[in-house]
């Protein structure tokens, strides 16, 4: 079955880095768009990054020039590396993928941008 399982939030200080990682199994993928959604206290869940499978990327015009979306085909995993990070971006970030009609998510993994 799908399995995306995310790994590398933390707290960091205004203005740090942070990189996080979905390794993904259960379906081909190379050939299924990844994205990455986030979710602050209280908020609705919103997209974040896509990246389709021939590496086409877009994000969100909150993150446009600070997150970068990548993958590495050879390890199944997608990334998110966030620079430049604001206290706004402190959330709860989930992997997710669609596949044969149905939306997948991972655990989540939590942001915190604080000083």
């Amino acid at each position: 079955q799908v399995q995306l399982v995310e790994s590398g939030g933390g707290l960091v200080q205004p203005g740090g880095s942070l990189r996080l990682s979905c390794a993904a199994s259960g379906f081909t993928f190379s050939r299924y768009v990844m994205s990455w959604y986030r979710q602050a206290p209280g908020k609705e869940r919103d997209l974040v990054a896509s990246i389709l499978p021939g590496g086409f990327t877009n994000y969100a015009d909150s993150v446009k020039a600070r997150f970068t979306i990548f993958r590495d085909y050879a390890k199944n995993t997608v990334y998110l590396q966030m620079n430049s990070l604001k206290p706004e971006d402190t959330a709860v970030y989930y992997c997710s993928t669609i596949y044969e009609g149905g939306r997948y998510w991972g655990q989540g993994t939590q942001v915190t941008v604080s000083s």
